[in-house]
């Protein structure tokens, strides 16, 4: 297994103590992928392009088709020549679709969906909208509801994938352009050309293998975190969600509804919060940026390729020929992508928790189920892991819900939810860290400042004298200190203060689940 994903993310960190005890990358199970994206893994299978073209050929008894020869070296001619991007996509579609055809590791196969399926998820996403309804005040996001099969997940997520993988493709060939000077570059111009389509290949191969495996853990569209669907369109897959539900002793119709309760929550996020979007895959392109090669030493592994065997591009791949410098920048921009992702995540676990709990018995249940599946590598741990590096520590995850909903008692859902409405006024890294203290700090009271202003505007004057005693200072007053009780203001930013008080239980930084 490759350290570095794609062959150009930042080293994967032990995570602390009460996240998962083990390395991210030996989980067991059937949680996630191993190395989804990374360029490790043996030189057969999806890992390997030629091995995607030249393996199945052989009939019984290991004899090769001629019709299997020609077709495999048709293929490698259109891989050889192909000049898009950075990324060959339609080699990556192909083999999505390839490792979707093949089935799960649990032994589950792909499969059309019945109209009696479509229909569940659509009444399943309405009932959750009514629910979440009553917890949060952003409206219902979902503009429509479709039920997806693994290859149709496929399908309509792969434009996002191209948005979010581009970035980090293009730069990584910069990189390598970058070496030769520009004489040498036009001397090397054929070897450059193929080293060009080999690595637009070798991205795709890996891309589409990693992608077939995800079409068999994801239940929605958003299960990675981020919109990876069409806009304002809500989307189940029902034979994962039978995946995710077995064993679990939970009705069906109870599993589909707290799913559909997740994915209409993000749907609500991201359709009225219009910043987040490009705030979080900015984050990912910001980390795209920063990415420096070790030049010295691709200028020796560049200067020992032959031509005549691309396969070594491959091997120089796994050994992390493109692994960036560890630069405090690398890092902080991790550590910011890190919080926006834990707070999307945080709101929708608060909100779906408060709206399932008085319909949902089997409510704790499920979300504990989810807890411990990104504790072990769920979709989202895997793709941002194996993306970029980033080790989304499911702490983080809890420390966020838990101030969700600590802004939930003591402003109201309306004052948690206006907090959304620029990306300035959300809790930082330092406010997970404690989040009582920024639920409950002093708020300014501006109420005497909008007077003035209204005086103003129609032409009074504003009367600036204070009484004897006031504490008013040049029109503002501090809040009155108070202990927030559930269910206090709603007003955004009519926290309490209670900063300096107790703890409440179970707020602090430990780590109090799954």
């Amino acid at each position: 297994m490759s350290d570095t994903p794609f062959g150009f993310g930042l080293p994967p960190e032990e995570p602390e103590d009460g996240d998962n005890g083990k390395k991210k990358g030996g989980q067991g199970g059937s949680q996630g992928p191993a190395d989804p994206f990374g360029f490790g893994g043996g030189s057969g299978g999806a890992d390997n392009p030629f091995a995607a073209l030249f393996g199945g050929m052989g009939g019984p008894g290991g004899q090769m088709n001629p019709g299997d020869l020609g077709a495999a070296f048709q293929k490698l001619g259109q891989m050889l020549s192909y000049e898009g991007g950075p990324v060959n996509w339609d080699m990556a579609k192909d083999i999505a679709r390839q490792t979707v055809a093949q089935g799960a590791e649990d032994g589950s196969k792909d499969a059309s969906l019945s109209p009696g399926e479509r229909t569940a998820v659509e009444e399943a996403v309405r009932l959750a909208d009514l629910w979440l309804d009553g917890v949060t005040s952003l409206p219902s996001g979902s503009g429509s509801v479709v039920a997806w099969s693994r290859a149709e997940w496929v399908e309509e997520t792969l434009p996002v994938w191209q948005d979010l993988v581009n970035p980090l493709a293009e730069r990584v060939g910069a990189a390598m352009g970058d070496v030769l000077p520009g004489e040498m570059q036009a001397m090397a111009g054929p070897l450059l050309g193929m080293m060009r389509s080999m690595g637009g290949a070798m991205f795709g191969t890996q891309i589409g293998q990693a992608l077939g495996v995800l079409a068999s853990e994801v239940v929605g569209s958003t299960d990675v975190g981020l919109p990876l669907g069409p806009a304002g369109k809500a989307a189940l897959l029902p034979g994962n969600i039978a995946s995710f539900g077995a064993g679990l002793g939970v009705p069906d119709e109870e599993v589909r509804l707290y799913l559909a309760l997740r994915e209409a929550a993000h749907q609500r996020l991201f359709a009225h919060v219009p910043w987040l979007r490009s705030h979080l895959f900015g984050a990912v392109e910001g980390y795209a940026r920063g990415i420096k090669v070790d030049t010295s030493k691709l200028e020796d592994v560049v200067g020992q390729l032959d031509p005549q065997h691309p396969e070594e591009l491959q091997n120089a791949l796994q050994q992390g020929m493109f692994q960036p410098e560890d630069t405090p920048e690398q890092k902080a921009a991790l550590a910011r992508l890190e919080t926006a992702l834990a707070l999307v995540e945080g709101w929708v676990d608060a909100v779906v928790h408060a709206a399932a709990k008085p319909h949902l018995p089997a409510a704790d249940a499920l979300r504990e189920t989810l807890r411990r599946r990104r504790a072990s590598g769920g979709p989202a741990e895997q793709t941002f892991s194996t993306l970029i590096g980033l080790q989304l520590r499911p702490r983080r995850l809890r420390d966020a819900s838990r101030l969700w909903a600590s802004l939930a008692d003591a402003r109201g859902m309306e004052g948690r939810d206006a907090l959304w409405e620029h990306p300035d006024m959300l809790p930082t890294a330092a406010d997970l860290d404690d989040p009582d203290g920024f639920v409950h700090h002093e708020q300014l009271d501006f109420s005497e400042l909008d007077k003035m202003l209204g005086e103003a505007a129609s032409g009074g004057k504003p009367d600036l004298t204070k009484p004897a005693g006031s504490t008013e200072t040049d029109g503002l007053k501090a809040a009155p200190a108070k202990d927030a009780p559930a269910g206090g203001s709603e007003a955004a930013g009519g926290a309490a203060d209670g900063a300096d008080g107790p703890d409440v239980p179970g707020e602090g930084k430990g780590d109090g689940g799954a």
